[in-house]
Parts: structure tokens; C-alpha cells; sequence
């Protein structure tokens, strides 16, 4: 049995110092895929956090938008068009624009990029909680957009980044004096109403959220009418692939194209070719919106992140990276311990030991330098994990199935290099090394 590892343990614990020394290079490398698998997860995680904290079950968006801060605009008129059809309930147009938040606290005057968001507060489109910053601790709430219902009121997410300055501890000084928090974006002074919790990402570093008459004055460029995010959410018990080829034939265009699950656009067909199944397989492109389901949405911006951008291939490589370094530093132990112990190899060959009981040895002192190596690897990553997260605001957290994940790679990791190792075992010649 596998787990039955007397002699292989003995190998290995007869030189402390190389086991150590094995044990080391071996969390190294589980630290390193740890790591690089988190921020892959992180960046996509955080980049679906508005996506998955939508109220809707269709979304609209223009065929140019690339990804949520690369949205473009779309007019207001095709997402009313829906309101007409059987088993929608609402129609909700949301405003999305970067703006430059000046710093208070520089001297120099520097801004940051924050992302901003506009709807209309008498509807629930988000399903963000609130935070009452005011206690202590602080604690989750129901979302309140009454506050922005007034001019240039916003709220703040509690989960920014501290680089836009104390902002909760100022609201709470402000509280007890009855005053208000204030700060500029996008060259408009704008009043701290409340705050959410959403996350900062790889593409903004907060957000605040407004009504879309505050949007508007906000960003004086854009025109009332042209949205960015269009969501619609049905009645209960509503085909979602009946509504959406309703709502395709109302929008202008006699051709469709489908985006399939691996965000190819299909050639564009006909309205009237167009089928249910092509729905279920993907979003649909006409000529002025793009027609999506929520999941479809939450892919979109994943695929972007993924397949668009160098980012999730760089940490992929980094996965990689540590995966090789690992196998390289295993093999060269056993090679090492094989080497320095061929004459037992030999003796226990001449006993009538099989290559197969031999190779099972190394398999096993593999076996056991996987547990070893990653049981330390995964405690350091959940403190790394720890501070990584209070520094970027990232959703950076140990998860059972990353962990689980990350041990069966050690495991394979440990396992190749035995296997290549096994090459010196059987070369071992009793005749050789007692002729």
C-alpha cells in the first residue's frame, strides 16, 4: 500500500539536512502555484462583482463594449422596447463612466480613477448591502438609495481602496457634528450620502453609486438617453429564450449574429433563421445592441479578462512555472538519494526484490515529500493570502477546492519526478556493484 512507507521514510530521514532541504524547495514551489492560482481566481472574481450583484435576467449592452470600464453607449429606446413584450416586469438603464476623484490629502492636487455608477434610485437594480459605517463594529445593511435621490449625493464603497483617503473615518467625525463629507469628481463637488460594499478589481480601484440625474451632471458630456447597461428582469415562470427572440425581432436590422460559448461571432443569419437553440448557445449581436442573458453577461466580462488581455495568461505561466520548478527540485533529490543509495538498491535486488517493490520505494518517498512540502506551503498561503487581500481589497481567499486543487498538482508534481527517477533504480546491477 501507498501509505505503508517504512523504508521509503527511512530514506529520506536518514540526511535531515537534504530532506529539509526538500521540503523547502518543495513549498516554494506549492506557494508559488498558490499564489498564481489566487490571483487568477481574484481577478476574475473581482471583475464579475457588480455582474453578480445585478437584479435582472437579460442584459442589453452595445455591440462595441469590450468590458465593464469599456462600455459604450447604446440608446435608451431599444431597452424600452422591451416593455412591451409578454412576461417583462422591468426595465432598468444604468450609466457607467471612470471619473477622476481628486485627493485631498496630496498636495499636489493628484486624482485617481474611480468607477461610477448611475440609476434610478426608486428602482432595485442592485443587490449590493449596505454598510452602516457608524458602528461598531461595522455591520451589513439593506441598500438605501434615498440619499442620492438628492443633487450630487453618492454613495461610497467601504471597500475601496484606502488611496482615496479616510473616507469612513471622516463620515463618522462628520456624523457626530452633524457635518457632511465632500470631495471632487470629475471637477464636480459631490456629498458622501452612505456606503455599499462591492470590492475594488483589476480595472477600477473603487466605485461610488449615484442616481442618473446626478450621473448626468457629473459627466456633462454624456447625453440623457444613451446608457451603457441596459437590464431587464422578467416575471416569474417567463421563457427567458421566448422573451429575448421576441425582443430581437422588435430591434432594428434584418440580420443576427451568435456569439458562441467561446465568444466567436458566428456568420450573421437572417432574423427569421434564427432559433431557440441559437439563443441557448449563445448572445445575440444585431446591429446596434448586444442581447445577453446574466450568465452571458458575467462570461463576457470574463472572457474578456481572460482571453483579451494578457493578465490571466501571465499568471496561467506563473501556475506553470512553479509546477516545473517543482518537478526540477524533486527529481534532483531522489536522483540524488537513488544515486547515493544504488548499492542497497543492488543488495535488495540480489535478495529478490522486483524493480516494481523498488520503484514503489521511490514513488512513496515522492508521495511523502508531496504531504510535507505542502502542508507548510499552505499555511504560509493563508497568511499571504490574508495580507494580500487587506492590501489590494482583492477577493483573495482560501477555498477548500483550491486547496484540495493545489495538493493533487503537488501530489503530481512529486509523482513525475519520481517516475523519471525511476530509471536509476532499475538500472541498479547486483553484478555491477558486487563483481
Amino acid at each position: 500500500m501507498i501509505f505503508a512507507v517504512p523504508l521509503a521514510w527511512l530514506q529520506l530521514t536518514y540526511e535531515k539536512s537534504r530532506l529539509l532541504v526538500a521540503i523547502a524547495g518543495i513549498t516554494f514551489a506549492v506557494i508559488l502555484i498558490f499564489m498564481q492560482i489566487g490571483f487568477a481566481d481574484a481577478l476574475f472574481l473581482s471583475a464579475v462583482r457588480l455582474h453578480n450583484n445585478l437584479r435582472g435576467d437579460i442584459v442589453l449592452i452595445s455591440p462595441q463594449s469590450t468590458n465593464l470600464v469599456g462600455m459604450r453607449n447604446f440608446s435608451q429606446r431599444r431597452l424600452y422596447q422591451a416593455l412591451g413584450i409578454e412576461g417583462v416586469e422591468t426595465v432598468n438603464p444604468i450609466y457607467i463612466g471612470l471619473g477622476a476623484w481628486k485627493i485631498n490629502e496630496s498636495d499636489s492636487g493628484a486624482t485617481r480613477n474611480i468607477l461610477v455608477l448611475g440609476a434610478d434610485p426608486s428602482v432595485e437594480v442592485f443587490k449590493l448591502p449596505g454598510v452602516d459605517v457608524a458602528s461598531d463594529p461595522v455591520k451589513k445593511t439593506a441598500l438605501d438609495l434615498t440619499p442620492v435621490q438628492a443633487a450630487d449625493v453618492v454613495l461610497f464603497d467601504a471597500d475601496s481602496r484606502p488611496e482615496f483617503g479616510p473616507i469612513i473615518k471622516e463620515y463618522r467625525e462628520a456624523a457626530q457634528t452633524g457635518g457632511t463629507v465632500t470631495r471632487e469628481v470629475a471637477n464636480r463637488k459631490i456629498t458622501i450620502g452612505g456606503f455599499f460594499e462591492l470590492g475594488s478589481s483589476f480595472a477600477s480601484d473603487g466605485t461610488i453609486l449615484t442616481s442618473d440625474l446626478n450621473f448626468l451632471r457629473m459627466f456633462d458630456n454624456r447625453r440623457a438617453g444613451l446608457i451603457n447597461v441596459g437590464v431587464i428582469m422578467l416575471k416569474p415562470g417567463t421563457n427567458r429564450e421566448e422573451v429575448i427572440s421576441k425582443l430581437v425581432a422588435l430591434l432594428p436590422g434584418d440580420r443576427v449574429s451568435v456569439v458562441d460559448p467561446d465568444l466567436k461571432i458566428e456568420p450573421q443569419k437572417f432574423k427569421t433563421e434564427l432559433t431557440i437553440a441559437d439563443i441557448k448557445k449563445g448572445d445575440i449581436i444585431t446591429d446596434d445592441v448586444r442581447v445577453l442573458t446574466m450568465d452571458q453577461f458575467i462570461a463576457f466580462e470574463r472572457g474578456y479578462w481572460q482571453k483579451s488581455t494578457s493578465i490571466g495568461f501571465i499568471f496561467s505561466l506563473g501556475a506553470i512555472m512553479g509546477f516545473i520548478v517543482g518537478v526540477v527540485i524533486v527529481y534532483q533529490i531522489l536522483y540524488t538519494d537513488v544515486s547515493d543509495h544504488i548499492a542497497e538498491y543492488a543488495t535488495l535486488k540480489a535478495m529478490g526484490y522486483s524493480n516494481f517493490y523498488l520503484s514503489k520505494v521511490v514513488l512513496q518517498e515522492a508521495f511523502v515529500l508531496a504531504i510535507l512540502g505542502f502542508i507548510p506551503g499552505f499555511v504560509a498561503c493563508i497568511g499571504l493570502y490574508a495580507m494580500t487581500k487587506n492590501a489590494t481589497r482583492l477577493p483573495l481567499d482560501m477555498t477548500p477546492e483550491r486547496g484540495i486543487q493545489v495538493l493533487l498538482l503537488t501530489i503530481a508534481m512529486c509523482v513525475i519526478s519520481g517516475a523519471i527517477s525511476l530509471r536509476k533504480v532499475q538500472s541498479a546491477d547486483p553484478a555491477e556493484i558486487f563483481g
